[in-house]
């Protein structure tokens, strides 16, 4: 047992210190975010001082991550994800991202549309890459045909819609999390 929380408290330093290094950030600069002081996030990432939970959860949140994002085992469960198709309003979603994750990530298979899709509004961006097939991209009065191949990135404040162009569309799409909200909690 003590082995697998050495085990895991050298997972939980390299993890911060990646963290912190990916931000640019120096010790003081997440000491000061955490309210620590700079000679213990050394001691900390060096194994020289153990990491309590009152740290961690400190830690984490100057991070900008959870928990339980540190704590994460390593594993193929952890790693694979088998999507599993759903339909949703006139098309099938597959899931390629865990709940919880700070982005969503789906491939969907549109279908193409009789009559005039509802624009929708949100905050935050989507991004989509045309996988197979073409899709009218609406944005407000704007409306951009997506080739297979092409990518799109838009604000989501502005009313959106797409819809796939003649035959079934597949699509990738990146969602923040209102954008999850939003396109596949409706």
């Amino acid at each position: 047992m003590a082995a697998q929380v050495d085990g895991m408290e050298a997972i939980v330093r390299a993890r911060l210190r990646a963290l912190r290094h990916q931000r640019g950030w120096a010790l003081d600069d997440l000491a000061e975010r955490a309210h620590l002081s700079g000679s213990t996030i050394s001691r900390i990432e060096t194994g020289k001082r153990s990491i309590g939970l009152d740290v961690l959860v400190a830690l984490a949140d100057a991070l900008g991550v959870g928990a339980g994002e540190l704590l994460a085992a390593d594993d193929d469960a952890d790693v694979v994800i088998r999507p599993t198709a759903t339909g949703m309003n006139g098309a099938v979603v597959w899931p390629l991202s865990r709940p919880g994750s700070s982005t969503t990530a789906v491939k969907i298979r549109y279908e193409p549309s009789p009559g005039p899709t509802d624009l929708k509004v949100h905050p935050g961006h989507d991004w989509m890459f045309v996988l197979d097939g073409r899709v009218e991209l609406a944005l407000g009065e704007r409306r951009i045909i997506v080739e297979a191949g092409e990518a799109a990135e838009f604000s989501t404040m502005t009313p959106h819609a797409v819809t796939a162009i003649g035959r079934p569309a597949e699509v990738l799409m990146v969602l923040d999390h209102a954008g999850e909200q939003s396109h596949l909690h409706r």
